[in-house]
């Protein structure tokens, strides 16, 4: 095991490829297997990015193949009715993402190409740096590196950093493990060894943040609230009341906050 100590730091071309074999040599006979890894499709890729966002892998698996069957095309989702848009993305929970993945299909439709860098693609709405790095690694196996839970615990359990080394500094880590032309790979395989072998449970590291409890929360009553209008088209506060087992006090700011951030609801 070693250290990275300081961004200065720099580790060496033998410990690299002996990681990077380890790796990859694990995951050539234990890679899961996800529709969104069988395309290069930059549109597809950017849906499945962002239902994996706050979603568990294999929740998304059914959905994901329900969207891209929906709407096959950019052009398709941008013309999308936000009621039907919804009603599909029922179950995924943060329906705001499903409409922030409909208005960055809309400005990719506007310029007729697809975003290539970075800086492109967080001018859309909801991408952000992991996001669009991950989009470009996915789509394009551009040589980036990306940090997530996963790959941080990684990182971590492998000696190459501590719970207290930085975001700026983990990435920079990162960056000189990618293997160079098979960022796709490295990245699949880091999400699955860091899921199967280097669980949070088996390591003892824990998130960064960590989400909250989605049972009784806002997100459970929100979610209930758009189903509710999606099958009833209207509803009165009393009757969302007693369909969520909540008082009107209680609902009236989850409402308030759901009209801002949708006026058409």
């Amino acid at each position: 095991m070693f250290i990275i100590e300081t961004m200065t730091a720099v580790i060496s071309k033998k410990k690299i490829i002996t990681f990077q074999e380890k790796i990859l040599s694990w995951w050539k006979e234990n890679r899961r297997e996800f529709p969104w890894r069988d395309t290069t499709d930059p549109y597809y890729i950017m849906i499945s990015e962002i239902m994996l966002q706050q979603t568990q892998a294999p929740r998304v698996v059914q959905k994901y193949l329900e969207f891209i069957e929906r709407y096959q095309t950019l052009e398709g989702l941008a013309k999308a009715t936000q009621t039907d848009l919804l009603s599909l993305w029922s179950g995924l929970g943060y329906n705001r993402r499903a409409l922030w993945l409909q208005e960055a299909a809309r400005e990719i439709v506007k310029t007729d190409r697809f975003p290539q860098t970075s800086k492109e693609l967080r001018k859309l709405k909801g991408i952000g740096p992991y996001t669009a790095r991950s989009i470009l690694i996915f789509a394009f196996n551009y040589d980036l590196a990306t940090v997530d839970t996963n790959i941080r615990r990684i990182l971590i359990a492998e000696g190459f950093a501590k719970e207290s080394t930085s975001e700026k500094e983990l990435m920079f880590i990162a960056e000189q493990l990618v293997p160079e032309g098979k960022s796709r790979d490295w990245h699949n395989a880091l999400m699955d060894y860091g899921s199967i072998v280097l669980t949070s449970n088996k390591t003892g590291i824990k998130p960064v943040s960590q989400q909250s409890k989605f049972k009784g929360s806002s997100r459970e009553k929100r979610g209930k609230i758009l189903k509710y209008l999606l099958d009833k088209k209207s509803a009165t506060i009393d009757q969302l009341s007693e369909y969520t087992k909540t008082s009107s006090k209680q609902l009236e700011p989850i409402l308030d906050k759901m009209i801002k951030e949708n006026p058409g609801i």
